[in-house]
């Protein structure tokens, strides 16, 4: 049990349903995953074995069971599965991800040609059994979506039957709801709250600016996602206004 001298922002207990922190692994070992468990899962909620991470990692067996031991949400990324749609195997990759004990998918379109109706489609199938994080944005900085866009995609995938909505911003953070030196685009992340309520979007956040900027406007129980695992304690201090950067939550608080 940890100090509790201080007047803090509240932070629900898991499971929680907001102020979700959203993990991005990009090829951890089951060892080092226990480890950052360990000492941070209390305050994980999501973790997301990155693009096509999970059909290599000779590791997946052991991280799921830790994971599942931890209550963290265990979610197969999406450009995997997009990759399996443009071959006409979803199925198999849902089927697959069922077996392997992973409790989410993230359905996008960023880097197939799938058409709007088609992931549609595969977030209402992949919802039967799955918890579906899907994703509005694409990958590519040379493509601009409108806020009208978004809106209506984030919409749509909600009606298809989508539990969260995230907002693409690769694990570059350039991309997306950020111009290409990171910077957030609040019209688009205004876009995206208004389509969706601000507590069922998932923020991809990967740098401490940006999830400081998501903070501040938002308060302290913004989801937040692609969150690097060594990132995972700092993240909490920014929640918390422990960190400059947020302080103000916390400077002066009275219980």
């Amino acid at each position: 049990m940890g100090p509790s001298f201080l007047s803090l922002p509240p932070r629900p207990a898991k499971p929680r349903d907001a102020g979700l922190t959203h993990v991005l692994d990009k090829g951890l070992t089951p060892a080092a995953t226990a480890e950052i468990l360990d000492v941070a899962g209390d305050q994980i909620d999501v973790w997301k074995f990155g693009w096509g991470t999970a059909y290599v990692d000779r590791g997946l067996d052991r991280k799921i069971n830790v994971l599942r031991a931890h209550d963290v949400t265990r979610c197969l990324g999406g450009t995997l599965l997009e990759i399996a749609w443009s071959q006409g195997r979803a199925e198999q990759c849902l089927a697959w991800a069922e077996r392997s004990g992973f409790d989410a998918v993230e359905v996008s379109r960023g880097v197939a040609a799938m058409p709007p109706d088609a992931k549609r489609e595969l977030i209402k199938e992949a919802a039967e059994r799955f918890v579906v994080l899907a994703e509005t944005g694409v990958k590519d900085a040379e493509v601009v979506l409108s806020t009208r866009q978004w809106r209506d995609e984030i919409a749509d995938d909600l009606a298809a039957g989508a539990t969260w909505i995230i907002t693409e911003g690769r694990e570059s953070g350039t991309v997306g709801i950020y111009d290409r030196s990171g910077v957030p685009k609040p019209d688009i992340i205004d876009a995206a709250v208004e389509a969706a309520g601000v507590g069922r979007v998932l923020f991809e956040a990967p740098r401490k600016d940006q999830q400081a900027w998501l903070v501040n406007r938002f308060g302290p129980l913004v989801n937040l996602g692609n969150i690097a695992p060594d990132e995972v304690i700092p993240l909490t201090t920014l929640r918390l206004g422990l960190r400059a950067d947020t302080a103000t939550l916390t400077l002066g608080r009275t219980r």
